[in-house]
């Protein structure tokens, strides 16, 4: 097959926005009546923003929020009641917020170590669930959370907003018809500068259960750099880069390469700027072994995207035709040959809309997400092993049918974290 014309790629671009799942264009709301009793579990950042975005979406009313910051609770509640006109109710703890009267379905947007049992509680008491990214803190969470959402028949929908990006879903259809040829390798990166605040253990805020909050993980002393927003450098909490944002981009290029899980996983880096202030790699390179390509990830930290911008965030698809470049609202095809125009489309998409509307059509219809969870689940125990490689300076192998890293014990051991009393971990293995 020839390289596209101009013409050729734009209508390939164009057509791009017509693919189906796991990459979707639009999520229309179905016509209804009935507004769907709405709860939120995590009113930090993100859960607001989940809730603004169900709000746009329509025929929902947000009825009950928890969260162990009473200042957050606060903040949430009023902007859903000058919102909707009804103040919802409020909940410390997750157990609460499950039993208020109507409660349909819940968000859950909490640091991931708060995810399993709130989400396990939920589908047990017949809600659909649209959690956040990552699926799990550790694999044996993630897998007890695909087994009992099965269980149970709920709807559940998980954040991986990136599948609604009409970039992304356009590069898929152009790789999928061939025009990229055989898939030699695949790279995908995020560089920029880290905003690092002050890790001295200090009293917490008077409004926040700090204990609850660090919950079925290691209790650390607060500081502002492991509080709200800054967990995600924690290795205890968000576990890094890769593991809360590049999650994003690895799920899009498996997702594009219609790979399942990595074979074998090898990983090095290191705190070369930010030692001391941080406890996850602030420089990281991982290689994922999948069966078609390997994909590499690359992050950095500390400066670098003012060197590329273009491409500080997104992933290269290297073909035997040339390489296609894609992020959020932009992708790229460069033929291979010296004189070769490179061929850009630029398109937008609201993805967290997208998303959420997505979701909360399959709860009317009652019908499955597309962003199924044992989709979410292959994604998240693919960053996973990347942290498990770094940790142990090794290549580790992953038999993915059993779920186990195989040739490694002490690796092996870090599929599953304990937990800290009183607090039970779902999965018996």
């Amino acid at each position: 097959m020839n390289p596209l014309s101009r013409r050729e790629f734009l209508g390939t671009a164009a057509a791009g926005t017509a693919v189906l799942s796991p990459f979707r264009a639009s999520a229309a709301t179905a016509a209804s009546d009935r507004r769907i009793k709405l709860g939120l579990i995590g009113c930090g950042g993100y859960g607001l923003t989940d809730v603004r975005a169900a709000l746009k979406a329509g025929g929902v009313e947000v009825v009950a929020l928890c969260d162990v910051d009473s200042d957050n609770l606060a903040k949430v509640a009023a902007e859903v009641e000058k919102a909707q006109g009804a103040r919802p109710k409020t909940f410390k703890l997750y157990e609460e917020i499950l039993d208020a009267p109507g409660l349909e379905a819940v968000i859950i947007a909490t640091p991931p170590h708060w995810h399993a049992l709130p989400f396990i509680a939920a589908v047990n008491r017949g809600l659909d669930v649209y959690c956040e990214k990552p699926l799990s803190y550790d694999v044996r969470e993630g897998r007890a959370m695909v087994e009992a959402a099965a269980k149970s028949g709920r709807t559940v929908q998980i954040g991986f907003q990136r599948r609604q990006s009409a970039a992304f879903q356009a590069a898929r259809r152009f790789i999928e018809q061939g025009h990229l040829g055989r898939v030699v390798q695949a790279e995908a990166q995020i560089f920029y500068t880290a905003g690092v605040l002050s890790n001295a253990p200090q009293p917490p805020p008077a409004s926040l259960d700090w204990e609850l909050w660090c919950g079925p993980g290691p209790l650390l002393p607060y500081s502002p750099q492991v509080g709200h927003r800054n967990w995600r450098l924690e290795k205890t909490t968000g576990q890094g880069h890769l593991y809360d944002w590049g999650i994003h981009l690895v799920d899009a290029a498996r997702t594009i390469l219609g790979e399942k899980a990595p074979r074998a996983v090898s990983a090095a880096g290191g705190l070369f700027q930010l030692q001391g202030r941080i406890t996850t790699p602030d420089t990281l390179t991982v290689q994922f072994e999948f069966e078609r390509c390997p994909l590499t990830w690359r992050h950095r930290l500390w400066g670098s995207e003012e060197h590329t911008p273009e491409v500080n965030n997104g992933i290269f698809f290297y073909g035997e035709k040339g390489t296609v470049f894609v992020t959020d609202a932009r992708w790229s095809f460069t033929p291979r040959g010296k004189a070769a125009e490179r061929q850009v489309h630029e398109e937008k998409s609201d993805m967290g809309g997208l998303h959420m509307a997505e979701f909360l059509d399959a709860v009317r219809q009652r019908k499955p997400a597309p962003c199924s969870i044992a989709d979410a689940h292959l994604s998240t125990t693919t960053v996973k092993l990347g942290t498990i490689a770094y940790q142990v300076g090794a290549r580790i192998e992953w038999d993915a049918a059993r779920e186990q890293i195989v040739g490694n014990p002490a690796a092996a051991t870090l599929i599953k974290r304990d937990y800290r009393k009183p607090w039970q971990h779902p999965s018996p293995g």
